[in-house]
């Protein structure tokens, strides 16, 4: 049996873990474009390819359709608890990230409008508990001015579930201007829509 020739061309090293966690960030990025562009049923195998790996790199990150979702729902949920958290958060700064999310993940909104029926209901503990950490986040956060009284955490909440309904069409800039004029109906301002960058 001969050998194959050996090219002379020098493979790539093996980056190990670090290629790993640079997987695991572009699957939940494109996870979170594919969502965007194509609702929760989107094929798996279209965000593997929006990410640039395999199929069978996805799977070693995430076993199932859930554990994508439920990536990309972490980590809306940690940038909402982060920009709350910020020492110079205000009302605005952080509805201004809640909105970004909004308009970026139809994960997310499901999220929100999680009540026990249809898709929701597979994983009703694990999504009510995100939306909790949501609530919680908000709390303290209500806006000062507002066109309908906004008295308490849960009545934001439903205010954002309302808002989340408008959130359609098939770019982010339609979503985000349907989202903001949502808002200004509910006579909430909201600060510069955008991801919570430390």
């Amino acid at each position: 049996m001969t050998k194959p020739p050996v090219s002379d061309e020098r493979r790539p090293a093996n980056d190990g873990p670090k290629a790993a966690a640079r997987n695991r960030t572009a699957l939940v990025a494109a996870a979170r474009e594919i969502y965007a562009e194509h609702g929760l049923d989107a094929p798996l195998s279209a965000i593997a390819r929006r990410a640039g790996v395999g199929q069978g790199v996805l799977y070693r990150h995430f076993p199932d359709r859930d554990a994508v979702a439920g990536a990309v729902l972490e980590e809306n949920v940690r940038q909402i608890e982060r920009a709350a958290a910020a020492p110079d958060a205000t009302s605005e700064s952080v509805l201004g990230v809640l909105t970004w999310h909004l308009t970026e993940s139809a994960a997310f909104i499901s999220l929100l409008c999680v009540d026990g029926t249809g898709r929701g209901s597979r994983n009703l503990a694990y999504a009510t508990a995100l939306s909790e950490r949501v609530e919680r986040a908000l709390d303290g956060h209500l806006p000062d001015s507002v066109g309908v009284p906004l008295r308490e955490t849960s009545d934001l909440m439903l205010a954002v579930a309302m808002v989340s309904g408008a959130v359609t069409g098939p770019t982010r800039e339609q979503r985000e201007r349907r989202a903001l004029a949502a808002w200004r109906l509910l006579g909430v301002t909201v600060g510069p829509v955008h991801p919570f960058n430390e």
